[in-house]
């Protein structure tokens, strides 16, 4: 045989690519099948998600257009792109809502909605829901709540920015000030706090020097002090706390002493609520 004119390519296929051809060649038109000729595509592992055509393995017959078809390897060849895996997108938070009750350490919550669903084996979408410990000085029909909340109360530093703030008369307004405390005891269910907003409790260690901000609205404008802050209290008196998200996450710490602002770094630095 002659070699080819020079400039154009010899082509050779290989014994497999010949059958491959033939049988192909032999499939009646139309009978490629697949996801697109089939017109859908379906969760989990379903009978009535099959078509007729080429498999990624290169063998033809029944495939499917299923969510577990990646896992049994008999997808139809054109599933990627009939049914690409859609994540699920979600809105951002919303505001946070006031506390569920006034006059009792109790939660606030924020919301958000889902935007797009997850398809075809995407991950589910992440929770919808939020709360976080909130307490709310003031009733309903706004007058002050009375009573005295012991043991203290104390949430993470951020919650100051997001708190309701309330007026104060200008005779009685006080910036606030900050307590030190030692921890003494610290219960395990501090460790388990499960959403963003308990995070900050993991970081209350015994021994460790705490800083306690007390501002308003938890200032008390009449005693010029927050509840629970210790200051009756007698030296090395052990005093009770409990943090407002989380039950399980209480101890005991002594005050060591009453500043005009808090010196501990951020992640020991709490609220009076």
């Amino acid at each position: 045989m002659p070699p080819p004119p020079p400039g154009r390519p010899c082509w050779t296929l290989s014994a497999a690519a010949w059958f491959s051809l033939l049988f192909l060649l032999a499939v009646p038109p139309g009978a490629e099948g697949g996801c697109a000729k089939l017109g859908r595509c379906c969760a989990g592992r379903s009978v009535a998600c099959v078509s007729t055509g080429w498999r990624p393995d290169g063998s033809y017959g029944p495939c499917y257009c299923d969510q577990a078809c990646p896992h049994t390897l008999d997808c139809c060849h054109d599933y990627r792109q009939v049914c690409p895996v859609t994540s699920c997108m979600v809105s951002e938070w919303s505001v946070w809502s006031g506390c569920a009750e006034p006059c009792k350490a109790t939660y606030r919550i924020r919301r958000r909605h889902i935007i797009q669903e997850p398809r075809n084996g995407a991950e589910v979408c992440p929770p919808l829901e939020e709360k976080a410990g909130c307490l709310e000085y003031w009733t309903q029909h706004g007058t002050k709540c009375k009573q005295s909340f012991i043991p203290a109360l104390i949430t993470t530093g951020g919650y100051g920015k997001a708190r309701k703030k309330r007026a104060v008369s200008s005779e009685n307004e006080r910036a606030g000030y900050c307590v030190e405390f030692q921890l003494t005891a610290i219960t395990e269910g501090c460790l388990h706090g499960n959403t963003s907003y308990t995070h900050w409790m993991k970081y209350l260690s015994e021994g460790h020097l705490v800083c306690v901000e007390c501002q308003p609205p938890a200032l008390d404008s009449k005693s010029l002090h927050c509840s629970g802050d210790g200051s009756g209290a007698k030296t090395n008196q052990l005093l009770h706390w409990q943090a407002v998200g989380n039950p399980r996450c209480r101890g005991t710490w002594k005050r060591v002493r009453q500043l005009d602002t808090c010196s501990c770094p951020s992640v020991h630095s709490f609220l009076f609520i």
